[in-house]
């Protein structure tokens, strides 16, 4: 058997990737990583941010911290640029995923999950613009979900109004930003299997869930990873206010 070949169609290429300690984060950064990109490594917390960090070792960086706390997504961007010089990638997948049903959600509870999965992505893509257009370049790739093309089989109402935000204000910046060479896309993964969806089922719930798909399984982290990395790619440089699913085909059921 032909040993997999790793294409390096990242090299010289910088990625910042937000809620990378683990899921869907932290395996978009280790496929960045294994394709040549350099990798700012954002979690909310330092060590989980090292961790992943040492794992990967060269051309990775730690960059921890609360992307809700003022001044943080820009001392993002500019301690990556300090180190790497420039940034092309920005992934937005950090994320909240309640799972409070309607009458129990609170005001609070409910702006809170708006501001990390819509306001956070903003504020990011405002911190990495200055640079990207000075380099007429930038790849934005938002993690939303299928909760935000239909509704969340176990998130609640403000997961689903959140990540469908998310999608609105991908459109928006693609329509706004594509003139200085940024694309601006969206990733939806449906029920993939990471920590957070094992945390949030029984696995009989979630095998009950995936026999209903027309693949009749969750998906891989691996898999969503590739997705982001071909939206992030030159390969991608004519696709801009999209939003690419990836569900076994959930959606159409």
């Amino acid at each position: 058997m032909t040993p997999e070949v790793t294409p390096q169609d990242f090299a010289g290429r910088v990625a910042i990737v937000t809620g990378a300690a683990r899921g869907l984060g932290r395996a978009a950064a280790v496929r960045l990583h294994q394709r040549g990109a350099s990798v700012a490594i954002n979690a909310r917390d330092a060590a989980r941010a090292r961790a992943v960090v040492a794992a990967l070792g060269d051309r990775a960086l730690a960059a921890p911290g609360d992307l809700t706390e003022e001044g943080v997504p820009d001392a993002i961007v500019r301690r990556t640029l300090e180190e790497f010089g420039r940034v092309d990638i920005i992934v937005n997948n950090a994320a909240s995923a309640p799972t409070t049903r309607f009458p129990e959600i609170s005001a609070a509870e409910w702006r809170h999950a708006l501001e990390v999965n819509m306001t956070v992505p903003f504020l990011m893509i405002k911190a990495a613009l200055e640079t990207m257009k000075a380099q007429h370049y930038g790849r934005i790739i938002n993690i939303s979900s299928t909760a935000g093309r239909m509704v969340s089989t176990l998130g609640g109402a403000h997961y689903t109004a959140s990540k469908t935000g998310l999608l609105g204000l991908t459109r928006a910046a693609a329509k706004e930003l594509g003139a200085f060479g940024i694309t601006v896309n969206a990733v939806c993964p449906g029920m993939i299997d990471t920590e957070l969806t094992r945390e949030s089922a029984t696995p009989e719930r979630l095998a009950q869930i995936a026999a209903a798909f027309p693949v009749p399984r969750l998906g891989t982290a691996r898999e969503v990873a590739d997705l982001i990395c071909f939206a992030a790619s030159d390969a991608a440089g004519y696709i801009t206010g999209t939003s690419l699913d990836i569900n076994g085909g959930d959606l159409m059921m």
